[in-house]
């Protein structure tokens, strides 16, 4: 399991370093004004729906419905199983398309309402948006042959397409001066990534499997299962979304560059979501249904906890980093062309009321895999759909005085809810175990954490008095922060856990 995590996790931050590459080139070119803003909705829309009901729902119902089927009835019987699948995913997301495409100055009313007082921020968005949506169809696409190939063991191509949204929209933003605006030009790059995604993954599976193909459609045994499963995995992906579907309907009331803000704070605030929560949760889901299919229960207990430590280990860097100095992490990557330094300032305090809320976020993946892979999608929708309703208040409750830190804040309580109702509902079917080994573990985390923490303020304290103002100052900084925390993290790891507990976790 350790060498597909790090398959997953080592393409996941190729896309990660791409999109940073990409990111400051969005903050030079578009900065965070009004055409920035309408962008940052057109790519959120579909990013929204994709991760609702591709990444999200689809992807938790149709792993271990595969799983199940290849394992149970053969690859005859699973290929027929993903055909129809197919079939029905391909007609519902075309006939999606073409609502939004006709619809979308009434959505854009309903999901960006601040733009309403801005006719040209409106037109530009309502623009955008429609050149952006189709990318939904083509990565609900992926996310089916990336499920098939995660089956198979075969989790490269899926890891590494994200990479060329990165790519794609570099590419476009370099000749943006061929299009109407920078937004355009971002626009299409979204667009383009998608048929360079679909192709990446098609021709993947083409070589190794077959791709699915157009099937009469029956609600045989195996579908109806699916659809059983689809629908509260749909309700339960839908909590993380609604929080941003709210930031972004809330932000477009506050003033101009909040949105911008909110993006540039999530992105960095994704980068251990991506590389470490879902590049582990992908992998453990299939791991977790294959045991569970041949009633290894106690083994995917095991692969579960170990999973739960993985996430740990490598996520307490971040959250000591983003909640310490997240200014000076702003400054050096962004604070340039368009970007100025109180953009930086808005965008890292946001990041740092992102980060309180960034364990549950890596590892609720995990934490739901265990219902996932027993079929069982209706038990984590009781806890999403509370963590919804937390969150969606103090959003309201805090907009006001805090801005778009409040709604990055209300997301962090929110996700937080979710995750101990989670792990709560686990614990009482027994598909967890909180034993004191692990209870103590998680207590040498949280004291790493405060020590490199403490370590990372010193760090830049210090670093700030003896660059002065030198060139490259905060990018500097940025390096003595990464270098003096990586030593302090690795010597406190070292101390508190041991060696022995390192190779035990590496060896399995």
């Amino acid at each position: 399991m350790l060498g597909r995590i790090f398959t997953v996790g080592g393409y996941t931050l190729l896309s990660r370093l791409t999109g940073f590459a990409r990111d400051i080139m969005l903050a030079a070119i578009l900065g965070a004004g009004p055409v920035a803003d309408a962008f940052f909705v057109a790519l959120r829309l579909p990013n929204h729906f994709r991760a609702i009901f591709a990444e999200g729902a689809f992807n938790a119902a149709w792993v271990p419905a595969y799983a199940h089927v290849h394992g149970e009835k053969g690859e005859a019987a699973a290929h027929l199983f993903a055909d129809r699948i197919f079939t029905l995913l391909l007609a519902s997301q075309a006939m999606l398309l073409i609502v939004a495409w006709l619809f979308m100055p009434q959505a854009m009313s309903i999901l960006a309402p601040g733009f309403s007082e801005d006719a040209e921020q409106r037109k530009l968005a309502i623009e955008l948006t429609r050149i952006t949506f189709p990318y939904l169809l083509l990565i609900t696409l992926v996310t089916l042959y990336g499920g098939m190939l995660n089956v198979m063991q075969r989790f490269a191509s899926a890891a590494a397409a994200s990479i060329f949204l990165n790519v794609a929209m570099m590419m476009t933003l370099a000749v943006a001066v061929w299009f109407p605006t920078a937004g355009h030009a971002a626009a299409w790059g979204v667009l383009i990534s998608g048929f360079l995604q679909y192709f990446l993954l098609a021709g993947d599976l083409a070589r190794h499997g077959g791709l699915p193909r157009f099937a009469p459609l029956k609600l045989d045994e195996d579908v109806r299962g699916f659809f059983k499963a689809l629908g509260p995995a749909t309700l339960g992906s839908m909590g993380t979304q609604v929080a941003l579907f709210a930031d972004t309907i809330i932000a477009t009331f506050l003033p101009a560059g909040a949105l911008s803000a909110l993006y540039y704070a999530d992105r960095l605030n994704q980068l251990p979501i991506g590389v470490i929560g879902i590049a582990i949760g992908t992998v453990l889901l299939p791991e977790m249904s294959r045991r569970i299919t041949a009633n290894d229960h106690d083994g995917a207990m095991k692969a579960q906890r170990r999973a739960f430590d993985f996430t740990l280990l490598f996520s307490v860097p971040f959250v000591a980093a983003f909640i310490t100095v997240p200014d000076a992490i702003m400054r050096a990557l962004f604070a340039r062309g368009a970007f100025s330094k109180a953009d930086a300032a808005a965008a890292g305090a946001t990041l740092a009321a992102y980060a309180i809320g960034l364990i549950p976020f890596v590892l609720i993946r995990s934490a739901v895999a265990t219902f996932y892979a027993r079929k069982d999608t209706a038990t984590p929708v009781r806890a999403s759909l509370t963590g919804i309703a937390v969150n969606v208040a103090l959003k309201v409750a805090l907009m006001g005085s805090l801005a778009q830190i409040g709604l990055a804040l209300a997301t962090a309580v929110g996700v937080w809810t979710n995750l101990l109702l989670v792990l709560f509902f686990a614990v009482r079917r027994g598909f967890l175990v909180l034993d004191r080994a692990w209870l103590m573990s998680l207590g040498k985390f949280l004291l790493t954490g405060i020590i490199l923490a403490a370590a990372f303020w010193l760090i830049a304290r210090f670093g700030n008095s003896m660059l002065g103002s030198m060139h490259f100052r905060d990018e500097l900084l940025l390096v003595l922060l990464a270098v003096g925390g990586s030593i302090v993290y690795a010597f406190a790891i070292l101390v508190l856990f041991g060696r022995k507990w390192l190779v035990s976790l590496v060896r399995g």
